[in-house]
């Protein structure tokens, strides 16, 4: 006897079906170089999985620590096959660029693991020898870091230095009778700790060392050192430990390596930058140590724009999954006998979700634009991608793990299922906030940047030019102390109140560090104990850029319905931010009546949001493959027939 629904259960499953076929079947990924066909046996294997009646792609994370790595390098060595990774290092253009961009992001929306086994291969090791080197490294190391013949890994962190890179312990000094450069481990902190793939399969590593010539430090320096043999065997001098166990990304061996007095060729010392002649001499048209290591770590921005990319990936997967899922998941009545209420229409799971739905279109939009500022990259832009990547990195993996938590909540007992990513999600992007340069460390980083030119600006008289400070020529905002509802929605008012918020905390923080200073005490005590505004100077600096990116957007847009939802995407974004940073309080931008009026605009824009939030998440256009079983027939995926596949 065929089952009897209620009335109200037809209805819930007629909107599971149109969630169902919103995106049309199943995901074919021939753009992004993956290509998922149910026939082909091998990478059914390697990509595919079942559940709820659906395909999904996910690597299975019930298998150990050792299968997963397995397993990653099998998917790596199918790419390969499939002529993926041609060009990723010989290639040349913003187009090659951006393709790579572009699969390393797919890859990351399926498995963490495998990205950054990607990423530390090609971004790393292989930007590294790109970057640092010149042509004779290029024409030895590229091609064969192309097709994995050389497996690299990036051996800058140490147990007892992440971000302070100039701290560092590893030594190398020259020895110019047989012209070679050795390396040695001093100590236990200077051990190189968490190296992607030097447990298990890397072959050759970055080595970043202190270069001691003659008994003076020259500072940080980069070179080559192969750890194993073809074989896969330990080089001689070398000694490697796996980190072990982690709450996250399995898929990566990471290890701990010691260098006991190893040797390598002169030609290994990566010398774009600087150099070591026969005879030992030091060499290099940088004379100042401080600009001498910028320019070392200069190019290593591409892992933090990275990063980004991958954070905003990952808050659109677990936004489409929880809210799919709320706009078919019931609970309670508001009546006797009433139908339960989807959990998307409750006025509080709207405002535990659409706000992070803005915030996350905002950071895409911001996410796009410092790629095209990498790709397009020129002398002249160093230090504004170093800023830019620094604030956005930091911003967006803290969104990122906000997102994940908020998500896992909203799908109740489902969102612990690791079948539905959402959970598991949040182990395996914990690590953005302290990978390539802890999130704190960076912020303050941009203060310092922002200080600086704040100095220069003044000491020359001459306008700010430079990091989107131009506001800062102009008169001062004023802000209206009862402003309307439309006034609130304005592009005006939400430019006036973001850039007196960092205009004020500049010369907040300029004059704190400068009375600091006055008092005897050293600048770099005046910046550390003035930390606080320091942090929210960081934030301020980060929020107007990521708006002014959304405002870039609207403007190639014709008035019409787009125009007007990425109009309240953008006021959301805004007022969201203004009711969450406390300094708008703290330091009178908002008044106690503006800040509720903030409030309610917020409690209003989520209802007028609403309507839009499936096509919002469906326009994210992730595929149903890496998506789970719950953002769509949820009870299907649960049913009893489903226990027997």
């Amino acid at each position: 006897m065929p089952p009897v629904f209620s009335s109200r259960t037809r209805r819930d499953l007629a909107v599971r079906h149109q969630i169902n076929e919103r995106t049309h079947g199943q995901p074919q990924f021939r753009g992004s170089g993956l290509v998922v066909w149910p026939h082909d046996t091998e990478q059914a294997v390697l990509f595919q999985r079942k559940g709820g009646g659906k395909l999904f792609v996910s690597p299975d994370y019930n298998q150990s620590m050792e299968q997963q790595r397995e397993m990653t390098m099998k998917r790596i060595g199918y790419l390969l096959d499939c002529g993926v990774f041609e060009g990723w290092l010989t290639g040349k253009g913003v187009e090659s660029e951006l393709r790579k961009f572009s699969f390393l992001e797919v890859i990351g929306m399926f498995d963490h693991s495998l990205a950054i086994k990607i990423g530390v291969h090609f971004f790393l090791w292989g930007g590294a020898v790109q970057f640092f080197g010149t042509k004779r490294h290029h024409e030895k190391w590229l091609k064969d870091t192309e097709n994995y013949k050389v497996k690299g890994c990036f051996a800058m962190t140490e147990l007892g230095h992440g971000s302070n890179v100039r701290g560092i312990e590893t030594i190398t000094t020259y020895d110019s009778n047989t012209g070679e450069f050795v390396i040695n481990t001093p100590c236990e902190s200077a051990q190189k700790y968490w190296i992607g793939g030097a447990a298990n399969h890397a072959t050759h590593t970055i080595v970043f060392s202190q270069l001691n010539i003659d008994g003076k430090n020259q500072g940080v320096h980069a070179f080559i050192a192969q750890i194993r043999d073809s074989d896969g065997n330990v080089c001689p001098n070398i000694r490697i430990s796996d980190c072990g166990h982690k709450i996250g990304l399995n898929g990566v061996d990471n290890g701990r390596i010691w260098f006991d007095n190893v040797r390598i060729p002169r030609e290994n010392l990566l010398n774009s930058v600087a150099d070591v002649s026969l005879d030992g001499k030091y060499l290099s048209a940088i004379t100042d140590p401080d600009q001498r290591f910028a320019a070392f770590l200069a190019p290593l921005t591409s892992g933090r724009v990275t990063i980004a990319a991958a954070a905003i990936y990952s808050s659109k997967i677990s936004l489409a999954i929880a809210i799919r899922y709320s706009l078919t998941r019931r609970a309670f009545s508001v009546s006797p006998n009433g139908p339960e209420v989807l959990l998307l229409d409750y006025p509080s799971h709207q405002r535990r979700l659409l706000p992070l739905l803005a915030k996350t279109y905002a950071m895409s939009f911001a996410e796009n634009y410092l790629k095209m500022l990498y790709v397009k990259r020129t002398p002249e832009l160093i230090k504004t991608i170093h800023v830019v990547s620094s604030a956005f990195k930091a911003t967006l993996t803290w969104h990122n793990m906000r997102t994940l938590q908020e998500c896992r909540e909203a799908c109740g007992g489902q969102g612990l299922k690791t079948e539905n990513r959402v959970g598991h999600l949040k182990s395996e992007y914990d690590v953005q906030s302290t990978f390539e340069g802890d999130n704190n460390v960076l912020m303050q980083q941009v203060s310092k940047a922002l200080l600086a030119e704040y100095v220069a600006a003044k000491k020359r008289n001459k306008p700010f030019n430079g990091l989107g400070l131009d506001h800062m020529n102009k008169s001062c905002p004023v802000i209206p102390s009862k402003p309307t509802s439309s006034t609130l929605r304005s592009v005006e008012f939400q430019t006036n109140i973001f850039c007196l918020r960092e205009r004020d905390l500049l010369n907040r923080f300029a004059a704190e560090v400068s009375q600091h200073q006055g008092q005897g005490e050293s600048k770099e005590h005046a910046l550390i104990v003035s930390y606080q505004l320091a942090e929210d100077l960081g934030r301020a600096f980060s929020d107007r850029a990521i708006l002014q990116t959304i405002l870039e957007a609207e403007t190639t847009l014709s008035a019409g319905p787009l125009k007007n939802i990425l109009g309240l995407l953008r006021s959301m974004y805004t007022l969201i931010t203004l009711e969450e940073d406390a300094a708008f309080l703290r330091y009178g931008y908002l008044s106690t009546d503006t800040a509720a009026a903030v409030r309610k605009e917020v409690a209003k824009l989520c209802s007028e949001l609403r309507p839009h939030a499936l096509a919002l998440v469906s326009s994210f256009g992730i595929p149903d493959a890496f998506l789970s079983p719950i953002a769509f027939n949820w009870v299907d995926a649960n049913s009893w027939s489903s226990v027997q596949d």
